[in-house]
């Protein structure tokens, strides 16, 4: 990133290369619909040109990168629950396609975690996504989300019994 503050252009195809696919796990696992996310991947990395300059030098790129792609996925979420609400459609919608690791053996295993984890609350979703899948401690978690690492923490806890519930799993 810094590479690119200093005028690399190749510099952010190297950022692209290197943490796309994982910025698209984590938007299709927050939206729940893949071609949204791929929307929101072009979004996030132009949010990234546009926000260079704020980018501070020393600091991890992913946490930085993870925060600009959370942010957009909670405006599209929040943009389209406001759109449903003024529109009140009430029409049935083909189930979002499932995000969770094809490597998965058991496709009915596979498709009731997507359904419990579509049901856990964005902010239950977000942060157990950045704890467990992108790695993230909680205190790297509050300062993307700006909370505290207690709210982060007690928010990943309550979608983690969130799912246990939904799956029926002992804890």
């Amino acid at each position: 990133m810094e590479r690119f503050q200093t005028g690399d252009a190749r510099a952010l195809e190297t950022l692209f290369e290197r943490h796309a696919t994982g910025v698209h796990a984590f938007l299709t696992r927050m939206v729940n619909d893949r071609a949204l996310a791929d929307d929101l991947l072009q979004t996030t990395f132009l949010s990234v040109v546009r926000s260079a300059d704020r980018y501070q030098r020393g600091l991890k790129f992913s946490p930085w990168l993870l925060t600009i792609a959370g942010n957009a996925a909670r405006d599209t979420l929040r943009r389209k629950r406001m759109a449903v609400e003024v529109l009140h459609d009430d029409d049935e919608t083909s189930p979002p396609e499932p995000t969770v690791d094809p490597a998965l053996s058991d496709p009915l295993q596979r498709r009731r975690i997507e359904a419990a984890f579509a049901q856990l609350p964005t902010q239950q979703r977000e942060c157990v996504l950045l704890h467990k899948v992108e790695g993230l401690s909680f205190e790297e978690i509050a300062q993307m989300l700006d909370i505290t690492s207690t709210a982060a923490r007690i928010r990943a806890h309550r979608g983690y019994e969130r799912l246990r519930e939904l799956l029926d799993e002992k804890p």
